[in-house]
């Protein structure tokens, strides 16, 4: 596939001049976490505890995803097409937001918890966290949390350029499997379903289940922030954080489970995200 440039002739603003010292912004990307679920916009039960008590958090709740599955959003997101003009075909046929920072002068990092950045960092360094590794106390036999994407990251910044974007992109909420997306420490709500057939789990604990992967993220997404302020703190580093989920999830509205649906036709749980930063 023949890739055409964009932004060739990017750099650096005005503000940027004379800056001594180094810059590190962390995107996340979130995996089919809803809006709706997230209790600092209003859902019931207390799924952010702990962001909702990080001072100078922007939380934008109302966030209409690209697509309704990673293979649209993730590629979409990063694109310069936007929803309605995006394809597939458009999107890997030229550079996007990744490849534009890296022209203005810019390290760029994938870190990946999930499978695969679509073609997205395909033109960046990219370092696959996904597998199970016995050295970290954040894998299993088969997979690894979230946590593992924070494992050596300020000791990145030692080996890279002056300003650094690192994206880690979370295993987050994807389904059917939610129980096994969080330590157990986390499963504060329940009966949870523990199976992948959700069809023979009630909703009640489909919910349960699903609400205890944002309360993981709500733990990973403050100890990112947490992480980001020690460091400005106690190094020559300016730190910053976005976050957004590449698309929402249905937990039985309307009769309707997961992801996926054509986007036309998607109800808004499927579509309805947040960004923060």
């Amino acid at each position: 596939v023949v890739v055409a440039p964009l932004g060739r002739d990017a750099v650096k603003g005005a503000d940027w001049a004379g800056q001594q010292r180094r810059t590190l912004t962390v995107i996340v990307v979130g995996e089919t976490a809803r809006a709706a679920s997230f209790s600092l916009n209003g859902y019931a039960r207390q799924t952010n505890p702990l962001l909702a008590r990080q001072a100078g958090l922007i939380n934008f709740s109302r966030v209409r995803s690209c697509g309704t599955a990673t293979a649209v959003s993730v590629p979409c997101v990063f694109s310069a097409l936007g929803q309605e003009r995006y394809s597939q075909d458009r999107a890997a046929s030229q550079e996007g937001l990744l490849d534009v920072l890296a022209h203005a002068g810019f390290d760029v990092v994938w870190r990946d918890n999930n499978s695969g950045c679509k073609g997205v960092c395909d033109r960046v360094t990219f370092q696959d966290l996904s597998r199970p590794d016995p050295r970290s106390r954040h894998c299993g036999a088969e997979d690894c949390y979230d946590e593992r994407l924070l494992e050596g990251l300020p000791e990145l910044l030692q080996t890279r350029g002056k300003d650094v974007v690192v994206v880690l992109h979370q295993k987050g909420s994807h389904g059917p499997g939610y129980a096994s997306r969080y330590p157990q420490a986390f499963s504060r709500f329940g009966p949870v379903c523990t199976s992948n057939e959700i069809e023979h789990c009630s909703q009640e604990s489909i919910r349960a289940a699903y609400d205890n992967t944002i309360l993981y993220t709500d733990y990973f997404l403050s100890r990112t922030i947490d992480r980001l302020r020690a460091l400005a703190e106690q190094s020559d580093v300016d730190t910053a954080m976005l976050y957004f989920s590449d698309h929402g999830e249905s937990l039985g509205e309307h009769n309707v489970y997961l992801h996926g649906a054509p986007y036309l036709f998607a109800p808004r749980e499927q579509l309805r995200k947040l960004i923060m930063g």
